[in-house]
Order: structure tokens, then C-alpha cells, then sequence
């Protein structure tokens, strides 16, 4: 059955083991990985701003109707600590515009993701930020991701929601352990009417905000997700279906290899065959 409404995928292609089995070269694995999945969302623009390059080799490994949810580098969103290599935020902003310009010839940008850090709290001059990113993107998609848990608290819930409305910022829902200030809570709200995304972390509570030693981001995303909540969020997936024309769906939960494996239970469980995918790559014995 073909669904294009509800889309699901995973966060970059490179950690998903189960997909490849062991008997596909990294080169080739964005290939293999568009066998299964519609969508996939790029991590490496978070980490640098990448060569056009790099995305037109991606853009050409993919299927025709193949999107890319691209996430903004992280001098734009503050995550980066120390300088940044550009002279200027206006200079950063036009270097990633240019990197996109490969997906939208292709017609194969989904959106940008910003995903804001945990201490970009509820406050006016991260308001006007806000606004200021959004113009600076002019009418390319962008969603928008919190981590501070002030924009949902009590009534900036719905001015939160309600400036996204008004500054066309798609809503990124996420799924993610209630953890303390450094986390949001599950909002089903779409604040655009053609584009949604949810984005799954994890549950793992006690490693969200485990910052010691150099793999805190493996503990973080530790998590593999039981049938029972994978059916809570089939649910919750066609709610949100009911308030925007699509939904994307992308698993996060990467640190032991699961969320190629949740993902596709979730397709099982939605019933959803997507047409127009690569083919598989064959074992010969």
C-alpha cells in the first residue's frame, strides 16, 4: 500500500548495522539505506557546513522522490563553544544556503531542522533570534526543535505554538525522556498545515543528560523502543495526520543500532510499503 502522508526514516545512514549487515562499503550505504527508507535526515551539516559536493553525490545515490531533512550547523542554533569559521553570522547563514541549493534543484529538500541546545530558554532576545533565523531562511521549510522545557511550561504552551504558527515554523515533535529542564514533553500539535516532523530519542532518562567522558552521546540515545509504545505512537502519528497534510517521522535512537529496527517495526505495524525505493542489494549465496 503506498503512503506518502506519513513518512518514516532515521537520523543519518552510516550506524545502522541491521540494514547492512556487514557486506556493504560506507560509500555504497546511503544506496542500501534508500531501499528501505523515503527520508533520511543528514546529520554531518550540524557538525560542518558541508561542500555542494557532498550533497550532490547524495542527491544522485538517491531515488527521485527521496527527501532529505537537512539539520542546521551548529554555529547557527549555539551549540558551538569557542569561534566560529565565518566572519559573520550573515556570512555562516549564506555558506549553509548555498550547501542546500544541490537537494532543492533535485526538488529533494524536505526541510532544515534546527534543533535548538538545552539552554536556549523561553526569553525575548531568543524570541528575536528566532525571527531572525526564520527570515534569514527565507521561504526554504524549516522546523523548529526546543530542549528547554520553558517554551511548554503552563501558558507559553500556546503562545510557544502560536509564534510558530505566525513565523512558519514547522513543529518537531519530540519523543524523548522527561528529564528535567533539558527536555520537552510530547506536544501533538502541527503549527503548519502541510509539514510535520517527530523526531524519536529515546527513553534512556537516567543518560540524557549524562555528560561525562567522550561518549555521552551514545549513552543518550540508548533505547530501543517495545511494541507497546511503538503502537501508543502509531496513534499518535495519526493524530497528527488529522492536522497536516504530512507527516515525517524520523528514529533517532542510534546509539545500539535500534532505530533501523523500530522504524521498520513501525512501518509493519502502519501497514505502510513505500513505492519507488532502490532496489536491495542481493546476496549472492
Amino acid at each position: 500500500m503506498e503512503v506518502r502522508s506519513l513518512i518514516i526514516g532515521l537520523t543519518g545512514w552510516g550506524d545502522h548495522d541491521s540494514l547492512y549487515n556487514g557486506k556493504v562499503a560506507p560509500r555504497d550505504k546511503l544506496k542500501e539505506y534508500s531501499a528501505y527508507f523515503p527520508v533520511v535526515e543528514v546529520d554531518a551539516s550540524f557538525y560542518a557546513v558541508q561542500p555542494a559536493k557532498n550533497a550532490e553525490r547524495w542527491v544522485r545515490e538517491t531515488p527521485d522522490t527521496f527527501q532529505f531533512i537537512v539539520k542546521a550547523y551548529q554555529g547557527m542554533t549555539g551549540h558551538q563553544r569557542g569561534e566560529i569559521p565565518f566572519t559573520s553570522k550573515s556570512e555562516m547563514f549564506q555558506a549553509f544556503l548555498d550547501s542546500l541549493q544541490p537537494y532543492k534543484e533535485a526538488s529533494k529538500l524536505s526541510m532544515v531542522l534546527f534543533q535548538f541546545p538545552p539552554w536556549f530558554d523561553c526569553q525575548r532576545e531568543n524570541v528575536e533570534l528566532l525571527r531572525w533565523c526564520r527570515d534569514k531562511m527565507g521561504d526554504i521549510p524549516c522546523a523548529l526543535e526546543f530542549r528547554h522545557q520553558s517554551w511548554f511550561k503552563d501558558d507559553m504552551k500556546t503562545k510557544t505554538l502560536d509564534f510558530m504558527r505566525n513565523e512558519n515554523w514547522i513543529h518537531s515533535v519530540c519523543d524523548e525522556p522527561q528529564a528535567g529542564e533539558g527536555s520537552v514533553p510530547t506536544v501533538l500539535e502541527a503549527t503548519t498545515p502541510n509539514k510535520t516532523l517527530v523526531r524519536f530519542h529515546g527513553r534512556n532518562v537516567h543518560g540524557w543528560n549524562y555528560k561525562s567522558g567522550q561518549n555521552w552521546r551514545d549513552v543518550r540515545y540508548l533505547y530501543r523502543y517495545n511494541e507497546k509504545e511503538l503502537a501508543d505512537w502509531a496513534n499518535n502519528l495519526k493524530e497528527l495526520e488529522k492536522q497536516t497534510d504530512n507527516v515525517i517521522a524520523v528514529f533517532n535512537n542510534n546509539s545500539g543500532g535500534d532505530a533501523a529496527d523500530n522504524a521498520l517495526q513501525m512501518m509493519k505495524m502502519l501497514d505502510i510499503e513505500y513505492s519507488g525505493l532502490n532496489p536491495r542489494q542481493l546476496d549472492l549465496f
